[in-house]
């Protein structure tokens, strides 16, 4: 058996880093009275111009073309909006003994995001699979995600944490919804402008979600939260995480094998139905949970960077399987060549095809 060709450095994501400086700078220096009141409204902002991108940018054409491979799109949102939620609620069985139920509602939200786009398209990418699925895929998850996430959150939180309540559907109707659907009526007149200045707006999305990320753990600062959180915990987080990546990781891959899709599709459906979006769920748990947040997301802020340690390992295993059997294949094709070649020879003339020496026959001196 072939051991698995593990990346001579694993991937850490710049942006982790970024995220974790914000995290220390609202540990050391929170915003506090005014200034907490004006980074929440400068975060409310940030969150509806993200959402105005994200509408303006996603071209509906591109959506309703792929709605042709219905199975493969509805495999990952079941496996998204419904396999994560059911294993976020078996996670409850852990409370108060592994998780405290904060962080087990941390959990639960992790499991009710919508899945990545770009990473999902990068890995897909390089392990050789169904790139156009995935970002279709990845684009139909974001999309449901924004109004699949909150009423999940209605449903299966409650008042887990902290001021969230069934209120903040409406609440993230009007501050997620509302600004994608205007980007979405402005994509034709504006959509140009953004693709051709995509690497400024990247900064921009970026900044948005620290600006987010302070606000969120400033008033858990303010609120004392972190007192309640111990290493012993986070260790638990950890590891509670890592089973649930491998349990997804698992299902996406032999669930899309026992449904019969190839190679290629199966690759994509494990890379978009087993990871979660860091960018969509940390702007979603500030309208969900206000103060709160900062607990809700940290689940999440975990499993991002480790599900991009895990599948980039991953995608570099299913790309050598890929580069084995086309060899294997090729191999195959020359033999049955040279097979076929020597049976449309004369009895007499089989000899001349042999890659061996040629040695006379016993008779011949």
């Amino acid at each position: 058996m072939r051991r698995p060709h593990l990346p001579s450095r694993l991937p850490l994501d710049p942006y982790v880093p970024a995220l974790l400086g914000t995290v220390g700078l609202a540990a050391l220096f929170p915003a506090r009275g005014a200034g907490a009141t004006a980074a929440g409204g400068a975060a409310t902002a940030a969150v509806a111009l993200l959402f105005f991108l994200y509408g303006a940018r996603l071209s509906t054409r591109e959506a309703l073309d792929g709605l042709r491979h219905w199975r493969l799109h509805v495999t990952v949102l079941i496996c998204t909006f419904v396999l994560f939620p059911v294993l976020g609620l078996a996670a409850r069985a852990l409370v108060p003994t592994v998780l405290t139920p904060p962080l087990h509602s941390g959990l639960l939200f992790l499991c009710l995001v919508p899945s990545t786009v770009q990473s999902s398209i990068a890995f897909t990418s390089i392990a050789r699979g169904n790139v156009p699925a995935a970002i279709c895929a990845g684009s139909f998850s974001s999309l449901a995600g924004i109004l699949l996430t909150p009423l999940l959150a209605a449903g299966l939180l409650g008042g887990g944490i902290g001021g969230f309540s069934s209120g903040s559907v409406l609440k993230i109707a009007l501050q997620l919804l509302l600004p994608f659907l205007l980007g979405q009526a402005l994509r034709p007149r504006i959509g140009g402008f953004l693709v051709r200045r995509k690497a400024v707006l990247g900064y921009v999305d970026r900044g948005s979600i620290l600006l987010v990320v302070y606000t969120a753990f400033s008033a858990g600062m303010a609120a004392g939260i972190w007192h309640r959180v111990s290493a012993v915990r986070l260790g638990a987080l950890l590891a509670v995480e890592a089973v649930l990546l491998a349990v997804m990781l698992l299902v996406t891959w032999y669930g899309a094998q026992r449904l019969g899709f190839g190679r290629e599709d199966r690759i994509a459906i494990q890379f978009a139905g087993a990871k979660k979006s860091l960018a969509a769920g940390l702007p979603m748990a500030s309208v969900l949970f206000g103060a709160q947040a900062s607990l809700a997301v940290l689940p999440l802020m975990l499993f991002h960077q480790m599900q991009l340690m895990v599948c980039a390992v991953l995608a570099r295993r299913h790309a050598g399987d890929a580069g084995a059997d086309a060899d294997t294949g090729a191999a195959d094709a020359d033999t049955g060549a040279a097979a076929d070649a020597g049976a449309e020879l004369p009895a007499g003339r089989v000899a001349e095809v042999s890659p061996g020496p040629q040695h006379p026959a016993p008779h011949a001196r």
